[in-house]
């Protein structure tokens, strides 16, 4: 299983950006997709949560600007964020539980990384 993602750049604040994510590969479903993201000298903290039945999950610092939502039948999350603040600035990865198939465990996937930065 693979996840690619895209979106990130340069936005200035109160700006607006979309990520993306797609995974592709031997999939039966896909329980939990979301985003997180790892500033500079920080751990790694989660953005957003969505099930594949729809419940989402936000880190208070997000809630009410950004939008966490997914297309089971594609395997794709997106993750609208608006009103961005600096703060906002960091690298996030998309995540992924896939069970490959029926019969296998669940195993957790991490997309690359894309980077955002919201600066003037």
């Amino acid at each position: 299983v693979q996840l690619q993602a895209s979106g990130g750049g340069l936005v200035q604040p109160g700006g607006s950006l979309r990520l993306s994510c797609a995974a592709s590969g031997t999939i039966f479903g896909i329980p939990l997709m979301g985003w997180y993201r790892q500033a500079p000298g920080k751990q790694r903290d989660l953005v957003a949560t969505i099930t594949n039945g729809g419940s989402t999950n936000y880190a208070d610092s997000v809630k009410g600007r950004f939008t966490i939502s997914r297309d089971n039948a594609k395997n794709t999350v997106c993750l609208q964020m608006n009103s961005l603040k600096p703060e906002d600035t960091a690298v996030y990865y998309c995540r992924a539980d896939v069970l490959a198939t029926i019969l296998d465990r669940l195993r957790t996937y991490w997309g690359q990384g894309t980077l955002v930065t919201v600066s003037s």
